[in-house]
């Protein structure tokens, strides 16, 4: 079976949530890369010299919300500033535990967004986007 993605990223702060989503996408070959952020800030700086580099990039962004320093809403008006080569291959997900309805709503709204999905990320979640 070969992976569905070459490339997908994983943005959030907490390293137990990185590592399920790592391990879920492996065993489920999901995606043969998996480049973990853990900050949004830290995800852009990746992302931004890659522009040239579309093999590179990202299929998929599994995105976190509640991040200390830069939310992922901070990274998705970061993200609209990024060139139209990366924003064009890049899909990106919202990955919450957040209950909060306001949330999914602005989410949705945002043009960038495919899905909102909450955590974690498990193998039914994985096969519900294959």
């Amino acid at each position: 079976m070969e992976y569905k993605y070459k490339n997908v990223m994983v943005i959030d702060d907490n390293q137990i949530d990185l590592y399920i989503a790592e391990m879920v996408m492996a065993t489920t070959k999901f995606a043969e890369k998996v480049i973990c952020k853990g900050s949004a800030k830290e995800a852009l700086d990746y992302l931004k010299p890659l522009h040239d580099h579309a093999e590179e990039l990202p299929s998929l962004i599994f995105l976190d919300i509640n991040m200390p320093e830069m939310t992922g809403f901070d990274f998705l008006d970061e993200y609209q500033n990024l060139p139209e080569t990366i924003r064009k291959k890049c899909i990106i997900m919202m990955l919450t535990t957040s209950l909060d309805e306001n949330d999914r709503k602005q989410a949705e709204k945002n043009v960038f967004v495919q899905r909102f999905l909450n955590k974690p990320l498990d193998r039914d979640k994985i096969a519900q986007l294959l």
